[in-house]
């Protein structure tokens, strides 16, 4: 069956094979720290509602993607896009920190491998959370108590704990706080930076079963960077291959992890079987 010339192209990157404009495009970025390029001419596309994996070894550049795309970081070369209306047309990296800052908060958040980078851990749970929904100018407590625990309910967190310390908390726990609070201001992109390594095996089923529910109730557009090939494959709707800081592979999660093309990722997937 032949598509009509009056309709769009089907972009086949998409999730479902839908038509879609990308939330997120990055394009031809390169970042360097000295002389080491840890991104190198990257290029990606994220699509409304899906989930993107990145995997690759330690070094292969893909936790400073995930810094680039929170804007933490920005790159010598290469564009940033982001499908927003007040965003749309601009270069991401070329916006001073403050602008950056604001497009942080309001419309990406993030969950860190490291509870530590997340968290303030001699902040209650809720106090959390209702940090970052004051960026949004509000300031009664009854107001931020109610949606930093609609937040936390979210995040399947246990409610009665919403006023302990997430030092007293257990890493599962600590992850689903930081869950909520990336999620209290309901951003356009979520990013998981290895949301499960270092939890045992049953405490890491629980909190990709609240993910993939989350992203199933929501179809919050996520960027998942995980070494875990049984992760990735869980979530993952598409996902991409790194090596030294390049793209060597991307594709399907199913058709990568079932029939790798590149030897780097043939070596990923069978050293796992």
């Amino acid at each position: 069956m032949t598509a009509s010339s009056s309709h769009p192209a089907v972009s086949l990157d998409a999730p479902r094979l839908i038509e879609s404009q990308p939330l997120v495009v990055l394009s031809n970025v390169t970042k360097r720290y000295g002389r080491i390029t840890a991104v190198d001419d990257v290029s990606l596309s994220v699509y409304p509602g899906e989930v993107l994996g990145i995997v690759g070894e330690s070094g292969s550049g893909k936790s400073t993607v995930m810094r680039l795309l929170n804007l933490e970081e920005t790159a010598e070369s290469g564009e940033y896009q982001f499908d927003a209306p007040d965003l749309s047309g601009n270069n991401l990296f070329t916006l001073d920190r403050y602008a950056r800052r604001k497009i942080g908060v309001h419309h990406i958040g993030i969950v860190y491998q490291n509870p530590h980078l997340g968290l303030r851990m001699n902040t209650t749970s809720s106090g959390n959370v209702a940090e970052r929904l004051l960026m949004t100018g509000e300031r009664g407590f009854d107001a931020l108590r109610d949606a930093a625990r609609a937040s936390l309910a979210a995040s399947e967190f246990p409610l009665a704990r919403m006023d302990d310390l997430p030092r007293k908390l257990s890493g599962g726990m600590q992850q689903r706080v930081q869950l909520a609070k990336a999620i209290a201001l309901k951003p356009r992109l979520l990013l998981l930076d290895e949301p499960t390594t270092g939890l045992d095996v049953s405490i890491q089923a629980t909190v990709l079963d609240t993910l993939k529910r989350l992203q199933r109730t929501t179809h919050i557009t996520t960027v998942l960077v995980s070494h875990d090939l049984g992760v990735i494959r869980t979530l993952a709707n598409r996902v991409i291959v790194m090596r030294y800081g390049r793209v060597v592979e991307s594709g399907l999660t199913d058709q990568v992890l079932e029939d790798p093309q590149d030897a780097y990722t043939q070596q990923l997937v069978f050293s796992k079987l």
